[in-house]
């Protein structure tokens, strides 16, 4: 392989030092970036909690390149949680893409400049549409802020990038708002761990709260049963063809009146009983 084509090398040897007091530094500068959010949050946080209640339609959530990634993921956190919610791409917006967005709708745009081009050419679009948005970004003199109903301020003092340029702590500050909208509304809206469950089926705890007893029973024929005198050996044949470790036990009128199960089975041997000339009747709880 040509060397245009190969990994970068480190220009010296690996400084463990170095990398673990960067990752503290990172860490350093990325809470503090949260704690400056946090101490902003007020009137404009609470106006956009109100909008998406009101909104009739779905958020509609866009940004581009860091913040498209952080808008995609705060998307699936307000759908998951009671918001109904999808990311649009701004540049696939200008190409068709705009006509998902009805006026029932509320554009939540991310933009830590708010000068993204592909966001900016559609939002006067989204402006005659008159469409509610709501703004994050950390410029309130943007062009994006400019074109907003409502402005999250999300500035940060500086990026954790040592170079002050990939986008970090204000991706961290976009993502950890988009988490507070998302409480903030599944809290107004009362939803609690069963409606949580019924938009993650598939998870444990969509299992354990959706699943009811009558998913998982026996019944009819596939329940094993006999009858008070029935013998000991056909009774455990009766359990091993039903795939099952116990056995109803019924009287004459077949009203259940017992059960006989495998730990009955391991107590009566453990007793030194002989089991074969009993009856189900005899052996049963």
């Amino acid at each position: 392989m040509s060397e245009r084509f190969s990994s970068p090398k480190p220009l010296g040897p690996f400084d463990a030092d170095r990398a673990v007091a960067l990752a503290r530094e990172t860490l350093e500068i990325e809470a503090a970036a949260l704690l400056g959010l946090k101490a902003r949050q007020g009137e404009a946080f609470a106006r956009a909690v109100q909008a998406i209640l009101g909104c009739a339609g779905r958020v509609v959530v866009m940004g581009m390149g860091k913040s498209g990634h952080v808008g995609r993921k705060i998307a699936a956190t307000l759908a998951s949680t009671g918001t109904p919610a999808m990311f649009v791409h701004p540049a696939e917006a200008s190409h068709g893409d705009l006509g998902m967005i009805t006026t029932h709708d509320l554009v939540l745009a991310i933009s830590n400049s708010g000068e993204s081009d592909e966001l900016n050419a559609i939002l006067p679009v989204l402006k005659r549409l008159f469409i509610p948005m709501v703004a994050m970004t950390g410029r309130a003199t943007s062009s994006l802020a400019s074109h907003a109903d409502i402005v999250l301020d999300t500035s940060v003092p500086k990026e954790a990038c040592p170079l002050n340029l990939a986008p970090t702590a204000s991706t961290t500050a976009q993502m950890a708002l988009g988490d507070a909208l998302a409480v903030a509304l599944l809290d107004a809206r009362g939803f609690k761990e069963e409606d949580f469950a019924r938009s993650h089926p598939g998870g444990a705890l969509g299992r354990k709260l959706l699943t009811h007893v009558r998913d998982v029973m026996r019944s009819g024929e596939a329940v094993p049963r006999v009858y008070l005198t029935t013998g000991f050996t056909a009774m455990m044949r009766e359990m091993s063809s039903k795939g099952l470790g116990a056995t109803a036990v019924l009287d004459e009128n077949d009203r259940v009146v017992g059960i006989f199960t495998d730990g009955d089975l391991r107590r009566q041997i453990e007793k030194g009983r002989d089991l074969r000339n009993l009856t189900a009747g005899e052996v049963m709880t």
